[in-house]
């Protein structure tokens, strides 16, 4: 796969990992405005989450496989989002991002909030969805006392 002939007509190239709901969601949310977006999922059928108007790329394989990331072109990309339903995985994928790609933007999904201080020693940004949900839940909480 040859993504890029010319450099700098992609100022703006986005992976995404994992085609679930919330992978699929940023997917089609970034193609809605046009910026050039990649999905790699390890399952062909995963991409039917995709909207029917999704003008990105997608690419079925095991996104821990370097081999992989090298035909996903991630050197190029200047965000990579890892957001399966595998905290061993998204820590994996973020790291080699990181660490092998030099890429300096990375966000990985995590569900275990134990796990923070891993993504936190290699300068990734962490998604936490049970340390997002009990930060909303005492948000309405005070709202409720307050009235």
């Amino acid at each position: 796969m040859n993504l890029f002939n010319d450099k700098a007509l992609y100022k703006e190239y986005t992976v995404i990992i994992g085609c679930g709901r919330l992978g699929a969601n940023l997917a089609n949310t970034l193609s809605d405005k046009e910026i050039n977006v990649l999905v790699i999922d390890s399952k062909e059928e995963s991409f039917r989450k995709l909207s029917p108007s999704y003008g990105g790329l997608t690419l079925v394989g095991d996104a821990t496989d370097i081999n992989i990331l090298k035909e996903a072109e991630l050197d190029k990309a200047s965000v990579v989002l890892s957001v399966t339903n595998n905290d061993s995985t998204n820590i994996m994928v973020a790291q080699m991002a990181k660490e092998l790609f030099k890429i300096e933007h990375v966000i990985a999904r995590l569900y275990d909030p134990e796990r923070v201080c891993i993504y936190k020693e290699f300068n990734i940004e962490t998604i936490c969805p049970a340390l997002l949900s009990v930060k909303e839940i005492n948000k309405l909480l005070e709202v409720k006392e307050i009235n």
